[in-house]
């Protein structure tokens, strides 16, 4: 990560404590695990919480182009940082809890890297059940998370009917973190 981009993180962290709630941006190990199986050539992806960039860069090195790319992140800072970082990239300066309303359809996954523990219930449903209407059928919401259990409230997994795969931890992550692939079954897909 740029030094620039670790001042502007840390910067808004103090500025922003509730809506830049990570310790620290997303470690290589942990980009590399949220962008494994992602596929150059199937669909647009989209990106939850880009913040200034890590994980969207590590989509971008699996060959994803930047105009089959959506990145939504509410905080305006990041915005701009992310448009001047990455030229052609899809930034929405918009709330995830609106990602149902993005003019994207068919994605093969939606990617966050957003705190869902920490947000009601309601929000929770409104983001997922948003980005599972904007897959295709058969596409992953992939999660990551710091604790040990699922990434999203049990009402929410309920409701949505979502089964998932869990990573091993990854231990070179601050906090170490494990992903989630969320997916639903293809009855519902």
């Amino acid at each position: 990560m740029p030094r620039s981009d670790l001042s502007l993180f840390l910067g808004q962290l103090l500025r922003r404590p509730h809506q830049v709630v990570a310790l620290a941006p997303s470690s290589r190990f942990l980009c590399a695990e949220m962008t494994a199986g992602i596929d150059p050539t199937a669909g647009p992806v989209i990106e939850l919480g880009a913040g200034t960039g890590n994980i969207t860069q590590a989509i971008l090195d699996r060959g994803v182009r930047p105009a089959q790319l959506h990145s939504i992140e509410m905080n305006p800072d990041f915005c701009d940082r992310l448009r001047a970082r990455f030229p052609g990239l899809n930034v929405h300066c918009m709330s995830a809890g609106d990602v149902g309303s993005l003019p994207v359809a068919r994605a093969q996954a939606v990617v966050s890297g957003l705190p869902l523990l920490s947000m009601p219930p309601e929000l929770q449903r409104a983001i997922l059940g948003g980005g599972f209407a904007r897959l295709r059928p058969g596409g992953t919401f992939v999660q990551f998370t710091y604790g040990p259990k699922p990434p999203v409230a049990r009402p929410v997994r309920e409701d949505l009917d979502l089964d998932w795969r869990v990573s091993g931890r990854i231990w070179w992550n601050l906090p170490p973190a494990r992903v989630y692939r969320f997916h639903r079954p293809a009855a519902q897909a």
